[in-house]
C-alpha cells in the first residue's frame, strides 16, 4: 500500500449527500478478483447514458475535474453496503484524498485500509471549500497528514482531527497484514516458546 504522507492535488467536488456504495461502484462490477481495475466503473451510472456515452453534467466528466485526485463531497459519504470495492475505485480513478461531513463507518475504515485518507469537516468548512473550487475550476490543496493540516497557496489553512491509531499505519503504507508483519518476531517467538506447528507442517 502507498504510503500517504502529503499530497497536493486538484479539488473535484460532488455536492451530494448520502452517496452510497451503489453508486460508487456498481454491483454489476464486483466480479473481478483483483484490486485493481475498479476506476473505470466508478460512478457508473453517473458518468456514462445507456449507450456509454460520458455525461457532460456529471462533475468529473467536466474538463476543470480531470486528474482530479482529492474529492470534497457531502454528508454521510459511502453509505450502503460494505463492499471495498467502492475504495478500490476511487483510489485506481486516482483519489487519495475524501473531504467530507461524515461517512459510513466501514466505508471510512475501508479507506485507511487502501491507502485512501478520508477527512472529517463540518459543513461550514466544507461549504467553504465546495464555493472555493465552484469560483476557481483549477482549486487545488495541499494535505499533509503528519501535521494533520490542509492548506491553498492563497493563505487557507485548514486543521482536521484523525484518530493516531489509524494514521500512524497511513503514513507508513501499512494494511491490516503489512501491521501483522512488522511483529513477525514477537509472532514466531510466541509460537516456539508454545510450540505451535503451522498447518503447512502438520
Amino acid at each position: 500500500m502507498e504510503p500517504f504522507k502529503s499530497h497536493h492535488g486538484l479539488v473535484a467536488v460532488i455536492n451530494r449527500a448520502n452517496v452510497d456504495t451503489d453508486q460508487i461502484i456498481p454491483k454489476q462490477f464486483l466480479k473481478r478478483i483483483e484490486r485493481t481495475g475498479f476506476g473505470q466503473f466508478l460512478f457508473f451510472d453517473w458518468r456514462f447514458d445507456d449507450q456509454g456515452h460520458d455525461r457532460p453534467e456529471f462533475e468529473l466528466n467536466q474538463p476543470e475535474n480531470k486528474n482530479a485526485s482529492i474529492l470534497v463531497a457531502g454528508r454521510n459519504f459511502g453509505s450502503g453496503s460494505s463492499r471495498e470495492h467502492a475504495v478500490w475505485a476511487l483510489a485506481d480513478f486516482g483519489f487519495r484524498c475524501v473531504i467530507a461531513e461524515s461517512y459510513s463507518d466501514i466505508f471510512f475504515n475501508n479507506c485507511f485500509k487502501n491507502g485512501v485518507l478520508p477527512i472529517v469537516l463540518d459543513a461550514d468548512t466544507i461549504h467553504q471549500l465546495m464555493e472555493r473550487k465552484q469560483n476557481q475550476p483549477d482549486f487545488q490543496l495541499n494535505v499533509d497528514l503528519a501535521s494533520q493540516t490542509i492548506s491553498a497557496d492563497d493563505g487557507l489553512k485548514i486543521e482536521f482531527e484523525i484518530d493516531p491509531v489509524m494514521k500512524q499505519p497511513l503514513l507508513e503504507g501499512l494494511d491490516d497484514i503489512g501491521q501483522t508483519m512488522k511483529r513477525e518476531e514477537k509472532i514466531t517467538a510466541y509460537e516456539l516458546a508454545h510450540k505451535i506447528i503451522p498447518v503447512s507442517q502438520a
